[in-house]
């Protein structure tokens, strides 16, 4: 649920960055740095090092049941509840269980769930983290692609939840010389707004203590930005609209804080460096 105060600050320090301001020459940046339109998000090479982190999936309490999330979706349109699967209510895995279609909200989804490593899960089917020659997507797990168990809630498409977007904001805090008061930059890719403006590139500018404030902005529909990067280009980040993770290209300690950090899970992937 939005907390009315933080939307409130958000709308006063992250405004629209003008056209006369920063809009077109920082993306004119992105877009000479990505050879990219960013439709998706601007994804970024190395500057000079890069890590991908994984955006959180969880596991209910009743682990991985036989029924696929696809299946369990029909029967509940159809009318059941929880008696589909005894001790899994469809208000545990739906966000609005009236709309079984309603995007998750990004937030904690309750006490009988826990994070659940993408590492975890790969030892358990027996699939790579990533396979090689590809990025964190739908297509990631092939042996659960077709069937993905209803007790998995699977990470976010496009968007980090609040724990995870929380957790980078620190990291870059902490790693970045003006830590808090870093003036950055936040691009929003067209497909994230309701209006779908293809016309005006949707930029927002604030500092990096108040980037957390970011996921509650009243006129944003997709949390956490397509990329959000320091003004001086230290570092930037993509969370591109079809993937499930989001890549940080920046200084080396950077990337080797995240690759350490206990909270995130992120891994090098050499063939999208």
């Amino acid at each position: 649920m939005m907390d009315e105060t933080a939307a409130a600050l958000a709308t006063v320090r992250w405004p629209l960055a003008g056209p006369s301001e920063t809009e077109w020459s920082e993306t004119d940046w992105l877009r000479d740095l990505t050879s990219d339109d960013g439709l998706t998000g601007f994804m970024p090479p190395a500057l000079p090092d890069a890590a991908w982190m994984l955006h959180s999936m969880h596991e209910h309490e009743l682990g991985p049941t036989g029924m696929s999330f696809v299946e369990y979706r029909r029967a509940v349109l159809m009318g059941g509840g929880s008696e589909i699967i005894p001790g899994l209510d469809p208000s545990d895995v739906f966000t609005d269980p009236a709309d079984v279609f309603a995007p998750p909200a990004g937030e904690d989804p309750g006490p009988r769930w826990r994070r659940l490593r993408w590492a975890e899960l790969a030892q358990r089917t027996g699939d790579p983290v990533v396979p090689e020659g590809t990025l964190p997507c739908g297509t990631s797990f092939p042996s659960l692609e077709r069937a993905w168990p209803v007790g998995i809630l699977a990470p976010s498409e496009g968007r980090m939840d609040r724990a995870d977007w929380n957790r980078l904001v620190d990291v870059l805090t902490e790693h970045t010389p003006q830590g808090a008061g870093t003036p950055c930059l936040a691009y929003y890719s067209p497909l994230l707004l309701a209006a779908e403006d293809f016309d005006n590139l949707h930029v927002r500018t604030g500092v990096l203590g108040d980037a957390k404030l970011l996921y509650d902005h009243p006129e944003e529909d997709f949390w956490s930005p397509s990329n959000l990067w320091a003004r001086d280009r230290s570092w930037v980040l993509c969370t591109d609209y079809d993937l499930w993770a989001t890549k940080v290209a920046g200084p080396a300690p950077l990337v080797e804080a995240l690759l350490d950090d206990t909270e995130i899970e992120a891994l090098r992937l050499p063939w999208a460096t």
